[in-house]
């Protein structure tokens, strides 16, 4: 999946926290399927990404197996998804055997920064962690969904400084060898794009529901790499051939960033 695509289409979002709940909104699509609802999400997420060494794999196979059991008890949780990885944290279709995310969606900033600061879920990613990476993120722009649930955009002014992008979406299975077919050469020029600080494919399931992270130092490096050659081309097949049930992108301001990925220490 393309790192700054801009698949589905906008979904008017509003603050729900203590408020009344906004009018239904419908939309087709996986979780949207059949006209069902829209669920309002946070505006603040974290993505945690892990690599795991040999000895603490089967722990971290379980995660995926668990899903969001062990964070049931989290104050202020809104959504989550915990992601396999391509090998090395890649784009292809073979698995990574130690690579791995979590994406947490919260009500506030507040709740976010507990989670991080006091939560034995993060204590335990990071005591099984060979490397461990955590981005705090507030969505300035949403579109589309992520089974059945959208985030809350918050307008900020535009500025400069680092952006990041999530997009993700589930592949019809017939489109499958077109979607493969595109992909990969979007995805390396990604990896080698000027001013891409951090990159990473994730999943929900192989090959069917992908996902990717990218972190860019600006605007402007982010947006010329939308508008490369193998992206755009990746971009215009998606929207023509109809490939997916189900998408979402997400620009986010980017909050902090500490950690070591891929050898790279990031401290934001």
């Amino acid at each position: 999946m393309t790192a700054v695509d801009t698949p589905g289409r906008a979904v008017p979002l509003a603050r729900t926290g203590g408020e009344a709940p906004p009018p239904a909104r419908r939309e087709g699509g996986e979780g949207g399927a059949g006209g069902h609802t829209i669920r309002q999400a946070g505006s603040v997420a974290v993505l945690l990404l892990v690599d795991y060494p040999l000895w603490a794999r089967p722990w971290g196979w379980m995660r995926l197996v668990l899903q969001r059991w062990p964070l049931r008890h989290e104050s202020g949780v809104r959504f989550v998804k915990i992601l396999g990885s391509g090998h090395e944290g890649g784009f292809g279709l073979r698995p990574s055997g130690s690579r791995q995310g979590l994406f947490v969606v919260f009500d506030d900033e507040a709740a976010a920064r507990e989670f991080l600061e006091r939560s034995p879920v993060v204590q335990r990613y990071r005591a099984h962690a060979r490397e461990c990476c955590v981005a705090l993120l507030r969505a300035i722009s949403c579109k589309g969904s992520w089974s059945g649930v959208a985030m809350t955009p918050v307008a900020v002014p535009q500025r400069a400084g680092p952006i990041a992008a999530l997009t993700r979406a589930s592949i019809k299975p017939g489109k499958l060898s077109a979607f493969w077919r595109h992909s990969p050469p979007s995805e390396a020029s990604l990896a080698q794009s000027p001013g891409c600080l951090l990159a990473v494919g994730l999943g929900e399931a192989p090959l069917l529901r992908q996902c990717t992270f990218s972190l860019w130092e600006s605007i402007a490096a982010m947006d010329a790499y939308a508008r490369s050659g193998a992206h755009l081309a990746a971009i215009r097949s998606a929207t023509a051939g109809d490939f997916f049930t189900e998408s979402m992108f997400v620009r986010f301001e980017l909050l902090a960033l500490r950690g070591t990925w891929k050898g790279r220490t990031h401290d934001a």
